[in-house]
């Protein structure tokens, strides 16, 4: 059962030429984000503004808002990735972000969520890569990964997609819950603990540079572990989607290195059954010139999101394509 709500909002559609008010109808989309200090909250804030276009906005083509009419889009913060399928397979939110990893899992029902599938995910768009951050206090270095077993570790908050790959990397390096000293906590949580001289290290993906991982850097500083080959192969073939990834130097102010990683893609999810006209006015909206404004100038990973990079990787997770998204693709000549 769809949650999106209709309501008539006849004054604030009010014609500003013949003073005649008409009722319109809104609709609410809400998008499930991640933590404030991380990248899907803000980048999820610069989606839901560039599909949105109230009841008695401006028209495009009057210099308003180019989102779809009568949607008013909500970014909501959340627990990230596995903490939004789980919602929007409920019906709980519209859309929402997550890395590909975790939206394999949870559609095919497999890893954290075997016996629990989520058959009612789509995909909308891929956006951007997320890098995996290792982050460590300044001045400190780990010869290896396996240099965390008996560590205060960081290892991100329940419900995220950050959380379930990273317990699968470290069991590669015989490393669980039983041997280091976990806490569940959000990117902003970490990274006060750090900070505090509370945890030994903690991990994260997101879109660099991330809002946390800034402050910390120019207030007591960070390191940042520099994966060797050996730990991205491992990586990359324990969890498929985290692929072999680069944090260029000066990403951060304090970290003058490349730090080697791994990155998994972040996409833009719905529920099939969201109406087909919307979801593919709502992809349609996120490629005009207006949302490309906005996400050009609103996070520096916005400029990650193009449409040409729009698909890369949806094949591959076998997840499928919202109809109204496979329709806009279509239609521009990007699925045959």
């Amino acid at each position: 059962m769809s949650f999106i709500k209709k309501i008539t909002a006849t004054a604030l559609a009010c014609s500003m030429v013949t003073g005649v008010a008409h009722a319109q109808d809104m609709t609410f989309f809400r998008i499930g984000t991640g933590g404030a200090g991380g990248t899907y909250f803000p980048i999820g804030g610069i989606i839901a503004n560039a599909i949105s276009n109230p009841p008695g906005s401006r028209a495009c083509d009057a210099g308003g808002n180019c989102g779809v009419p009568g949607l008013v889009a909500m970014a909501q913060s959340t627990n990230a990735s596995a903490h939004n399928v789980n919602a929007i397979q409920t019906g709980q939110m519209e859309a929402g972000l997550s890395g590909a990893a975790t939206l394999h899992f949870a559609y095919h029902g497999t890893e954290k969520f075997e016996g629990n599938a989520k058959p009612d995910l789509r995909v909308i768009a891929n956006l951007y890569p997320e890098d995996l951050h290792l982050v460590l206090p300044e001045g400190q270095n780990l010869a290896s990964l396996g240099d965390l077993k008996g560590q205060r570790v960081g290892i991100a908050q329940a419900g995220s997609g950050t959380q379930i790959a990273v317990e699968l990397i470290l069991g590669d390096h015989g490393i669980n819950r039983d041997n280091i000293d976990e806490a569940e906590l959000n990117n902003s949580q970490s990274a006060e603990r750090i900070a505090d001289g509370q945890l030994d290290a903690y991990f994260y993906a997101a879109g660099t540079p991330v809002a946390a991982m800034i402050q910390l850097d120019n207030t007591k500083g960070m390191e940042l572990h520099n994966w060797s080959a050996e730990e991205i192969k491992m990586a990359n073939t324990t969890v498929p989607y985290y692929i072999p990834s680069k944090i260029p130097a000066g990403t951060y102010q304090g970290i003058d290195y490349d730090v080697n990683t791994v990155a998994v893609s972040g996409m833009l999810v719905t529920n099939a059954n969201q109406p087909e006209e919307l979801i593919y006015e709502i992809t349609k909206a996120m490629w005009s010139d207006t949302a490309r404004k906005l996400l050009d100038n609103g996070h520096p990973k916005g400029r990650a999101i193009t449409l040409e990079t729009a698909l890369e990787g949806v094949e591959g997770i076998g997840v499928p394509l919202h109809p109204g998204a496979e329709r806009f693709y279509r239609e521009m000549g990007m699925i045959k």
